[in-house]
């Protein structure tokens, strides 16, 4: 999994072309609401401007399909970026064509021009080799430190890749890569993976990798329900993802002795997400479901026996929240999880959040900077963790 970093090119006076994650939250005003993705990527970016690099960024924001959607501009983006470094940053309202020729051509040493979202044009989806080559010869060299968009094969992250001899890795995607290459190919036991969220088919694939490479596998969240309704029990109104309930009986019965379900649940009779209004609530063994009621979060003596587990792994990976955690009564064993894996890091036990709700949902914990590793990445650290090869890693230059 090593990859040449900037750190191994002389960046000085090159046009480095780097493809960023800046698909980034926008309020109504047109102003960034969460800045996250942009600060992830300013320890590539100031190491780049130390080193005298002209650096051209690229990303997408939004989902546009090819149209220019004034409300998707990256205008806003270029200009928080600025604040976060202090430094003017250039923008241009393209990312090919005649206007981003002029705006390389003018940038001096240490200078940044952040060019318009690259999914105003289809060809960028597309993966278009015309596109590509127009974007490519924007730079001299090439650096990907967009590790939420490498499981995509795009014009920016994979095409551009055949112009250029030498492809970087950013220091993000370079951290990315070590702590879940780490986690997948060598980890420090007792090895523990925590998975939730609402549907098992998204993650049949991570479960069958996973099982094979864990002492330990809980599982929460929504997913929860499908594996007791394939042990026969009554599971109410709860979630249930049929398509999955073959697979779920057939591991419980092949890996059953890895796989730590809920012994208990909080459930209500009636909930409304959108209108986050919940019915009576009441906690039950997971054998108590009555008819009409729904599973919304773990209860309090599956938290005690999934936090003894995780008090002894040396590596824990979370993927999915453990119940519905945007609200405050159906977070307790979300947020109680979160608790315990910032308390296991201070020990020195590694954890790595596996992007998307897991990462929001130990950032609304204050827990982000407990962890050793939160990943920028949903859908890619899923792939990663599936074991997939990700195309856009694939694509960067072997150390």
């Amino acid at each position: 999994m090593k990859k040449l970093t900037l750190k191994d090119i002389d960046l000085k006076g090159k046009r480095l072309l780097m493809r960023v994650d800046y698909n980034v939250p926008l309020d109504e005003n047109q102003k960034v609401s969460d800045d996250k993705r942009i600060q992830a990527s300013l320890p590539t970016i100031r190491y780049a401007i130390e080193q005298g690099a002209r650096i051209i960024l690229m990303s997408h924001l939004g989902r546009p399909k090819g149209n220019i959607v004034p409300e998707m501009s990256l205008k806003p983006v270029a200009d928080r970026l600025g604040e976060l470094l202090g430094k003017k940053v250039h923008f241009v309202t393209d990312c090919i064509g005649p206007e981003a020729e002029k705006g390389v051509q003018d940038l001096g040493d240490g200078d940044i021009l952040l060019l318009e979202n690259l999914r105003f044009h289809k060809e960028e989806e597309a993966n278009d080799s015309d596109f590509s080559k127009q974007l490519a010869k924007l730079g001299d060299l090439y650096a990907n430190d967009a590790f939420g968009s490498a499981h995509r094969a795009h014009a920016s992250t994979v095409g551009v890749t055949d112009y250029f001899d030498t492809c970087l890795s950013g220091f993000l995607m370079e951290k990315e890569l070590n702590y879940l290459g780490a986690a997948v190919s060598n980890p420090e036991r007792p090895y523990v993976a925590i998975l939730g969220g609402a549907k098992i088919t998204d993650k049949i694939p991570m479960i069958e990798n996973l099982i094979e490479k864990v002492d330990q596998l809980l599982i929460g969240g929504g997913m929860a329900y499908t594996f007791f309704k394939a042990q026969g029990k009554e599971i109410g109104d709860s979630m249930l993802d049929e398509a999955s309930l073959d697979f779920a009986g057939e591991i419980l019965k092949s890996k059953g002795n890895k796989i730590k379900l809920p012994v208990d649940c909080l459930i209500a009779n009636s909930f409304d997400f959108k209108l986050r209004q919940i019915g009576q609530t009441k906690v039950v063994s997971i054998d108590q479901i009555p008819k009409g009621w729904q599973g919304l979060d773990v209860g309090p003596e599956t938290i005690k026996s999934f936090s003894s587990v995780c008090q002894n792994a040396k590596t824990i990976v979370w993927n999915g929240p453990l119940g519905v955690f945007e609200i405050e009564t159906t977070a307790k064993g979300t947020m109680a999880i979160a608790q315990v894996l910032a308390d296991v890091t201070g020990k020195g036990a590694t954890t790595i959040i596996g992007g998307g709700d897991s990462a929001s949902a130990v950032k609304k914990a204050g827990l982000s900077s407990k962890m050793s590793h939160v990943s920028t990445g949903g859908g890619a650290s899923l792939e990663f963790l599936q074991g997939k090869e990700l195309p856009g890693v694939v694509v960067l230059t072997d150390a």
